[in-house]
C-alpha cells in the first residue's frame, strides 16, 4: 500500500511541476520549457547512517522521488554520513562543490553559521507546524537562502520530526543539581544551555551514542524520539527516558544544493526538487506520528525502561539559560539578530493561536 501511494504521488508530483513550468513565463518563453536531451547525475551526502528509519530513508525517497518525477532526467545517488565525507562536513563538501546535494540540520554548522541554528530548532522554540508556517509563509525561507548565499548553496526544508524527547540519562534528573558535571551528547544550542547549566556537550553523529552510552563515555543522550530511539537500541544502554524535549521543539532537516549546481537546471527540474522535498517534510511528519506511537507503547510496556517528565524547576532554569544565550548571540552577529526578530514575531504572533487551537484541545482531549 506505501508503495502504491508513493507511485500514485509521483505521478501527481510530474504533472504538477509540468503545470508550474507552463505557468511561468519569462520573455515570452515559458521558463519551465523541458531539455529533454539534457541529463544530469548527482550526489547527495548526508548525516545519518544508511537506511536509517526516517532520517535515512527521507534521502533514498528523495532521490526516488526526483528521479521519477523527471523521467530519469534528474538522477542523485546517496551517500549516507560517513561514506563519502563525514556526517558533520556535509556543509563543506557541498559549498566546495564536491558533491551537488547534502541532507542534514542547520545546527551542526553551530560555529560556522552560528544563525543557522534558527532553521533547525531553538530551544523552547517553535514547533512542527509553526516552522512550517514561518518557512513556507513567513519569510523565513528568504532569511535561509540569504544566510547562505555567501557560501554558494541553496537551501530546501526538507523534513521534520515533531517534537522530540528529553533523552536517555544513565541516573536520575531530579533537580538542577543533577545536571552538574552531566557529559551528554546533545548539539546545538542545546548544547551550549548544558555547558552552562553546569555539564559538558558533546557533538556524536548517529552510529557512536550506542556504543558511547553504553561503555560510559557519556551519561544521557538526545537523539530524536522513540521510533528513531529503540531502533538504535538506547532502551539497552540507559534506564531513565526523559521528556519533553526542550531542545529541539520542532526540528527542521534541510536538503542544499550547490549554486552552480542549481542553476545549471532548467526550471522544471528546479521545480521538481523544490516540490519532492516539500513532500519529503510531510511525508516525514507522519511517519513520526506513526513510528513514535508504536515505539514508546513498547517503551512503556518495557519494565527495564522508565518514562519521566523533568522536574519543573529543571525546566525553568534551562529555559532561563537558553534566553540569555539567544540574547548574546543576537548581541554579537547581525545576521542572527535579524532573523531572531522575523522568528521572534512569528512565535509570538502564533502563541496565541496555538493556545486556543492545538494546545486547547489536547488539553480537554487529555
Amino acid at each position: 500500500m506505501k508503495r502504491m501511494k508513493r507511485r500514485q504521488f509521483v505521478g501527481g508530483l510530474a504533472a504538477a511541476a509540468g503545470v508550474t513550468a507552463c505557468a511561468r513565463q519569462d520573455t515570452g518563453a515559458p521558463a519551465g520549457a523541458a531539455v529533454t536531451n539534457q541529463t544530469f547525475e548527482w550526489s547527495v551526502v548526508t548525516s545519518w547512517p544508511p537506511k536509517f528509519p526516517g532520517l535515512g530513508i527521507a534521502v533514498d525517497n528523495l532521490a526516488e522521488y526526483i528521479d521519477r518525477a523527471s523521467a530519469g532526467r534528474l538522477k542523485i545517488k546517496v551517500y549516507a554520513g560517513g561514506e563519502l565525507v563525514p556526517p558533520f562536513e556535509v556543509f563543506d563538501a557541498v559549498s566546495r562543490g564536491t558533491v551537488e546535494m547534502g541532507h542534514g540540520a542547520s545546527y551542526y554548522h553551530k560555529g560556522k553559521v552560528d544563525a543557522a541554528q534558527f532553521f533547525t530548532s531553538i530551544p523552547f522554540g517553535m514547533t512542527q507546524l509553526e516552522m512550517n508556517g514561518w518557512i513556507y509563509y513567513g519569510g523565513g525561507l528568504e532569511l535561509w537562502r540569504e544566510l547562505y548565499e555567501p557560501f554558494d548553496l541553496v537551501p530546501f526544508m526538507c523534513g521534520n520530526t515533531g517534537v522530540q524527547m528529553g533523552g536517555w540519562f544513565n541516573k536520575e534528573i531530579n533537580s538542577v543539581a543533577d545536571l552538574e558535571g552531566l557529559k551528554m551528547r546533545i548539539p546545538g544550542l542545546g548544547g551550549e544551555v548544558l555547558r552552562r547549566a553546569g555539564g559538558t556537550p558533546v557533538t556524536l553523529p548517529g552510529s557512536e551514542i550506542f556504543t558511547s552510552l553504553q561503555t560510559g563515555a557519556i551519561d544521557a543522550t538526545e537523539w530524536v524520539g522513540p521510533y528513531n530511539d529503540v531502533s538504535f537500541g538506547l532502551h539497552q544502554a540507559a534506564k531513565y527516558y526523559y521528556y519533553p524535549g526542550w531542545q529541539e521543539p520542532g526540528p527542521a532537516l534541510e536538503c542544499i544544493v550547490n549554486r552552480e549546481a542549481w542553476d545549471s537546471l532548467p526550471a522544471d527540474l528546479k521545480a521538481i526538487v523544490e516540490i519532492a522535498c516539500q513532500a519529503i517534510t510531510t511525508d516525514m511528519a507522519a511517519e513520526y506520528v506513526n513510528g513514535n506511537s508504536n515505539a514508546l507503547r513498547q517503551l512503556l510496556d518495557d519494565p527495564e525502561v522508565e518514562v519521566r517528565a523533568f522536574p519543573p524547576d529543571v525546566i525553568d532554569y534551562l529555559k532561563s539559560i537558553t534566553e540569555e544565550i539567544i540574547a548574546e548571540l543576537v548581541a554579537a552577529d547581525p545576521a542572527a539578530a535579524k532573523i531572531h526578530a522575523s522568528y521572534r514575531a512569528y512565535l509570538d504572533k502564533s502563541a496565541d493561536n496555538q493556545r486556543i487551537s492545538e494546545q486547547a484541545f489536547l488539553q480537554t482531549r487529555s
